[in-house]
């Protein structure tokens, strides 16, 4: 009976051992692996990869559980990008998302096997990433966040009516500032204004950048541009020490001090972003997916910013303004 009863038990332990590696193995097969790469830390792209794995919680994908959820953020260098990029197909997630142009490039020169969605690109076409906005092809689809560059000027104009020459700061090295560029230069003549060029390779060069605006510009407006984005407090300064105002393409920079800014609120732009990554996930072949594009806009303004750089934001653009910031 002795002898019986220890073959019984080993029996039960192997057979606890097998249905343990059978489940050890179901729940790593059925886990989802999504690697996350974004060119530089600041509010609008944080906010974005916030969306993005919110929504992804939302449909099911829970960290730690049915989900394997890592980042990098290449520190404003795409040199560190290609690298993180090198690393993230060797890592073989199911899905990497890109964040921002460079990031986005980057990962799809790396790869042409693993499924790339990008987010917070504002020109897909012109960084060689799709084929088309309707029919991307290849492994790559996301969402643009291509600037309505009219109707910031638009309201440059409605907010400093006297302002003719409109000093950009943006890094040349980025196909998305290079674009949006191109578009105030197409659109500032209707408008009576002038474009004043001046570039910062990195996020040190941003401040030397801004002072060479002063004396040459009635306003200073600030693309998404990563590079000056990450450094906007140095252009604040030059703001407020010469009187001249900040514009912003993107609200969060209204928030850290800019007059104004009519843009995309960049957690809703990674929940779009993330609806994009459960379809991948769930099957679906990038190249098919349309690349998507933002609609809602939101008016951000800044009253005190104003006063501080020598204007006042009037109570008919105060009125429809969605939030207020810095009172």
């Amino acid at each position: 009976m002795v002898g019986s009863s220890w073959k019984q038990t080993i029996a039960a332990a192997t057979l606890t051992a097998a249905l343990l590696g059978c489940n050890a193995e179901q729940s790593e097969t059925t886990q989802k692996f999504v690697a996350t790469t974004q060119i530089v830390e600041h509010p609008s792209l944080d906010a974005t990869r916030d969306g993005i794995k919110d929504e992804l919680a939302a449909a099911g994908y829970q960290e730690g559980e049915n989900l394997k959820w890592t980042w990098e953020s290449a520190q404003g260098n795409p040199t560190t990008a290609t690298q993180i990029a090198s690393k993230l197909v060797g890592d073989n997630p199911d899905v990497i998302v890109a964040i921002a142009t460079p990031s986005a490039q980057a990962t799809a020169a790396a790869t042409q096997d693993i499924p790339i969605v990008f987010s917070a690109v504002t020109d897909p076409l012109g960084a060689k990433l799709v084929a088309t906005l309707e029919k991307p092809g290849g492994m790559v689809t996301g969402v643009t966040d291509l600037s309505p560059i009219d109707k910031h000027l638009d309201l440059i104009k409605e907010l400093t009516p006297a302002a003719k020459r409109i000093g950009v700061l943006y890094n040349a090295g980025e196909a998305n500032s290079a674009t949006l560029v191109n578009l105030l230069k197409q659109e500032a003549p209707a408008r009576e204004m002038t474009v004043v060029e001046a570039t910062a390779a990195n996020s040190s060069g941003v401040a030397t950048a801004a002072k060479s605006l002063i004396g040459k510009v009635d306003a200073i407006y600030i693309p998404t541009d990563n590079t000056i984005v990450s450094a906007l407090e140095s252009v604040l300064q030059v703001g407020i020490e010469n009187k001249i105002p900040v514009y912003a393409g993107d609200t969060d920079s209204v928030a850290k001090g800019a007059i104004a800014g009519l843009g995309f609120n960049y957690y809703d732009v990674g929940r779009q972003t993330g609806k994009i990554v459960v379809q991948v996930l769930e099957g679906e072949n990038p190249g098919e997916i349309p690349v998507q594009t933002v609609e809602k806009l939101e008016l951000h303004i800044n009253p005190k910013a104003a006063e501080s750089m020598g204007t006042t934001i009037p109570d008919a653009i105060a009125a429809k303004a969605d939030k207020a910031v810095g009172k």
